[in-house]
């Protein structure tokens, strides 16, 4: 089945490529398809599901298409994702303007969620926990966590707290980009682990001076 999957995935990456650079990581017991971070689909068990959006609502409606279904102990959770049938993916251009529908309608939401957030927990990957430890050091909203920045947001938190480590750096990263922090690009987890090495290396060289 990961082969047909994978099948799946390259096959959704090349038809919908007019949309961007398409990454996919594992999410949900399947892949997520993503644009710069954003999540518009899914492949699960070989099949490509569109995130549903009030655009393309009517369509998959009119096709009675099935949802994702996604089970955690055991238990159904359907999830807000339309199954492209073999008629659709027959249907290229009109394939491209759902799936492009979908995109747009989760940039959208992206935003909106970032600047209506009043709780910095209410960010992606942010707990109470990082929220009190983020006021402890100056940072109480969204605006002046975009503005200082993964790295400078966490340089800070590392100054009270040594053990914050590189899964609370991706997590700042994450939320800024409002995004979960497993779906953040390769090259930006590539770049931010570099930088985090880079710097724990020279307080362990400090710390033996």
């Amino acid at each position: 089945m990961k082969d047909v999957t994978y099948v799946r995935i390259h096959k959704s990456q090349e038809c919908l490529s007019p949309l961007g650079d398409i990454g996919f990581r594992p999410l949900f017991g399947g892949y997520s398809l993503a644009v710069e971070g954003i999540i518009f689909a899914m492949v699960s068990e070989g099949e490509l599901y569109l995130r549903a959006c009030e655009q393309c609502a009517d369509y998959f409606s009119q096709k009675s298409a099935p949802t994702l279904m996604f089970y955690k102990r055991g238990l159904p959770i359907e999830l807000n994702y339309y199954r492209v049938d073999e008629e659709l993916w027959s249907n290229h251009d009109k394939l491209i303007q759902l799936s492009f529908q979908s995109l747009s309608s989760a940039r959208r939401e992206n935003v909106q969620r970032k600047f209506n957030s009043h709780r910095l927990k209410d960010l992606p990957n942010l707990s109470m926990n990082i929220e009190v430890m983020l006021r402890e050091v100056g940072i109480g909203d969204f605006n002046t966590l975009r503005v200082f920045g993964a790295k400078r947001s966490w340089l800070r938190l590392r100054k009270i707290k040594k053990p914050v480590g590189i899964k609370v750096l991706l997590a700042l990263a994450g939320a800024i980009q409002g995004v979960h922090e497993a779906v953040l690009p390769l090259a930006v987890r590539e770049e931010l682990t570099e930088w985090w090495r880079r710097y724990e290396q020279r307080q362990q060289r400090y710390s033996e001076q």
